[in-house]
């Protein structure tokens, strides 16, 4: 099984994101709305594979963990979160992961700190 998981990386968001600011998803049932559910307000409860499972189950998907992650999954750099609603995601040490707002000082100091590797999010697709 191919994993998705980064360690002391935070994902920046995509620099071609349309938003400014950390930006809830309205969409419940999308993949975002999914993501976003699942993270806030649980910082570091799971990794990034744990995400991408948990919100594919979410949205009424049926596989298993193993069968899901028997296709490779994108990373959490294509995350809608990342691309357009001005979220970065903080992998620690331990892979486990938490939204952190553009805007916020924790983004920032994530920014600036040079233990942290930075992988840019993806750009939105046109």
């Amino acid at each position: 099984m191919k994993t998705t998981n980064y360690r002391d990386t935070l994902v920046t968001v995509s620099s071609d994101c349309p938003v400014r600011i950390g930006t809830i998803p309205e969409k419940p049932g999308s993949v975002a709305g999914a993501q976003h559910a699942l993270l806030d307000g649980r910082p570091y409860a799971m990794t990034s594979d744990d995400l991408l499972h948990a919100a594919h189950l979410a949205r009424g998907g049926d596989k298993d963990r193993e069968s899901f992650f028997a296709k490779p999954q994108a990373c959490l750099r294509a995350s809608p979160l990342v691309k357009l609603f001005g979220w970065g995601i903080h992998h620690d040490g331990e892979e486990r992961i938490a939204l952190v707002a553009m805007e916020s000082e924790d983004y920032a100091r994530l920014l600036a700190d040079p233990a942290v590797r930075k992988t840019p999010g993806m750009r939105r697709s046109r």
